[in-house]
């Protein structure tokens, strides 16, 4: 679903990513982590055809990404760390404008919108301004935009950030069944979050791929015993 090879970007002389390779399957959830300033924000953009890289090539769902960045677009449900909302509209009517930005066909329209809306448990708010949503309901309405369209590829960015406790467990639930359904890139700072939702882990430090795998298999060859062990061995170089 997302192959990326020799992939490099710079901002002025500061090379962000450097000669990045990298190949997600249909139906993995895999966890991103990365330090601020690491290169994370970067790949992310140019996946989702934001940004154009200085060299290498981009394949999402078999498209060249840099010639077809619109095709592209079409396959990729992106949900932001700030949910594209906009609050004088319902979760419906929000829900059916995303729809037909993303050209979901007329006939269908109606029933991805109660399609997303029972898969992300917000029906009883399909009435209510999003203005007067709590931050749980709002990250679900993001998340039902980010996959009206049945897009094979889940992009998501710190998708429980400010959220509580329960609302968490709630969203995270939500990402472990998209799952098995389509490929999820899963961003956070959040290490238990990946811990718990994502059986395989990249690590990015400037601008590199230290390590990727499922956890078991890092966990086991670095000789740590969690992702937080992993992850700060990873960076500090003692892998």
């Amino acid at each position: 679903m997302i192959r990326v090879s020799k992939l490099n970007h710079f901002y002025g002389k500061q090379r962000a990513l450097a000669d990045v390779d990298l190949a997600i399957g249909k139906g993995e959830i895999v966890g991103f982590l990365g330090c601020n300033g690491a290169g994370k924000t970067t790949l992310m953009r140019i996946l989702t055809t934001f940004l154009r890289p200085a060299s290498g090539e981009v394949f999402v769902a078999q498209m060249d990404a840099l010639r077809r960045p619109l095709d592209v677009r079409r396959k990729i449900g992106y949900l932001p760390e700030n949910p594209p909302l906009y609050p004088a509209l319902t979760v419906g009517q929000y829900l059916y404008f995303a729809a037909r930005l993303k050209d979901v066909p007329a006939r269908k329209q109606k029933m991805q919108v109660d399609k997303v809306i029972a898969a992300c448990s917000l029906r009883a708010v399909r009435d209510r301004l999003i203005a007067a949503l709590s931050k749980g309901f709002k990250q679900r309405v993001g998340l039902a935009q980010a996959v009206i369209n049945e897009p094979p590829v889940l992009i998501l960015d710190e998708p429980t950030n400010g959220l509580d406790p329960v609302q968490i467990l709630q969203v995270r639930d939500l990402i472990k069944q998209q799952g098995s359904e389509r490929t999820v890139l899963l961003s956070t700072h959040i290490l238990s979050e990946i811990e718990q939702v994502a059986p395989r882990v990249l690590i990015i430090q400037k601008g590199e791929i230290i390590a990727d795998g499922k956890q078991s298999d890092l966990l086991a060859r670095a000789g740590k015993k969690n992702l937080e062990e992993l992850f700060l061995a990873a960076v500090r170089g003692e892998e």
